[in-house]
């Protein structure tokens, strides 16, 4: 059975002492015990800190991103060892925001992705269409595509540390979101797509997350798609209340 879980991306935000607070207030105000798995996802200057702050509390952590290579004069870069000697486990990969700002492509991405494999690392892949997409109805293509050229060379064994991101790039940070109709036909769309290459196993223990303008308002219509197996959420995983009250909505 696969797993619920709710990812908090907290991309550039909160300094050391901010970083404590929020955790300590999660650590507060989580239960003991959620139907969810929990991750957050600090910057690089606090992963460390958040590991040894979240130790023994439902809590895990993530990194935001990691470079392809091994190690090397690659300045301002982090790699899969680093993350895994501080006790991170877990890397988003192929975030829009990545895409866009620091032009990683499929083929980049397919990279990090062996890499972070090679070292026993769990994915989060995002991968989504862009507003003009969807309105040239090329959305399933793009989707499919991004999948197909980022992680369809991986072997069946593989797809046990990969979690899937739907992120339509359209809602991200905008306050759009796709309805709940549009979440789950796609989501469907992406385990049909896993099913004709994998096989129903796969298929059917794969975790896909939505992200994309989820807050608590919204969150338990999208979660309660039977495809949307939880969320990775931006804006609202930075205040306490708004990420536990999404976390409760699972």
């Amino acid at each position: 059975m696969r797993q619920k879980i709710v990812a908090g991306n907290w991309k550039m935000n909160k300094n050391a002492e901010q970083t404590e607070d929020l955790i300590n207030e999660l650590i507060q105000k989580l239960p003991a015990e959620t139907e969810s798995r929990v991750i957050i996802a600090p910057t690089f200057v606090n992963l460390a800190s958040a590991v040894d702050h979240t130790e023994f509390t439902p809590i895990e952590v993530a990194a935001q991103n990691m470079h392809q290579a091994e190690g090397g004069a690659f300045t301002g870069e982090i790699s899969a060892d680093m993350l895994k000697n501080i006790g991170v486990n877990t890397v988003i990969l192929g975030h829009s925001e990545r895409r866009a700002y620091f032009h990683e492509t499929d083929a980049l991405l397919a990279n990090k992705v062996d890499t972070a494999l090679k070292h026993e690392m769990e994915i989060i892949f995002c991968f989504g269409e862009e507003l003009k997409d969807r309105q040239n109805k090329q959305h399933f293509n793009v989707v499919e595509y991004q999948l197909k050229d980022a992680l369809f060379h991986l072997p069946e064994t593989a797809w046990k540390n990969i979690i899937l991101a739907y992120e339509p790039v359209w809602a991200i940070g905008t306050g759009e979101t796709a309805s709940p109709e549009q979440a789950q036909e796609m989501h469907k769309f992406i385990r049909e797509t896993i099913l004709e290459r994998y096989g129903n196993d796969v298929a059917e223990n794969v975790s896909i997350l939505y992200g994309g303008s989820v807050k608590p308002e919204n969150a338990k219509e999208i979660f309660s798609q039977p495809d949307v197996d939880g969320g990775l959420i931006g804006g609202a995983a930075l205040k306490a209340d708004n990420f536990v009250a999404i976390v409760q909505s699972i």
